[in-house]
């Protein structure tokens, strides 16, 4: 049996753990906040980190984060749906574990957020970032796997399994 016929059998095991993972992490920590921390109130860390319970009804970065557009978590939860069924198929031709770990980072991410959409109309942010007059808006545990497995299938697609570029291989 071939290292790539091995892998073939524990496709899907690398991407339901790496999922299941991030899901876990995300709606654990996401239920710490709901129990410690007041609606729109946070906590002060260090002169760059504060741990606040807000609440996004947009998508990345605040984007549609509008009490007046009521559509917007279905339009994401649909966009969530449509996301998962395509990583399960491009996990049916992956050939690197790598990959279907960061694919299963992003759909672990994507469930998480979902679940948030579907209990409250909006996803729990708490870990707020800041220096200076500069602040990053809040995120969570599902949006770090979301942007770690988007890297890793990036760095996955540029440099593929041995490292080398497109052009290269």
């Amino acid at each position: 049996m071939t290292e790539h016929t091995a892998y073939n059998g524990k496709r899907y095991l690398w991407l339901f753990a790496a999922a299941g993972a991030v899901a876990a992490l995300d709606l654990w920590t996401k239920h710490l906040v709901l129990v410690g921390l007041p609606l729109n109130e946070g906590v002060y860390m260090t002169e760059f980190f504060n741990l606040v319970h807000v609440r996004n009804l947009g998508a990345a970065f605040g984007f549609l984060n509008d009490p007046s557009t009521p559509w917007a978590a279905r339009l994401f939860l649909g966009a969530t749906v449509v996301a998962a069924g395509a990583i399960l198929w491009i996990a049916r031709t992956a050939k690197s574990q790598n990959f279907t770990a960061g694919l299963g980072l992003i759909l672990g991410g994507a469930v998480g957020n979902a679940v948030d959409r579907i209990r409250f109309g909006a996803v729990v942010d708490f870990l707020d970032f800041h220096y200076k007059d500069f602040h990053w808006p809040a995120f969570n545990v599902a949006d770090i796997g979301i942007c770690l497995g988007a890297g890793i299938a990036a760095l996955y697609i540029l440099f593929g399994p041995e490292g080398k570029t497109p052009e290269e291989r």
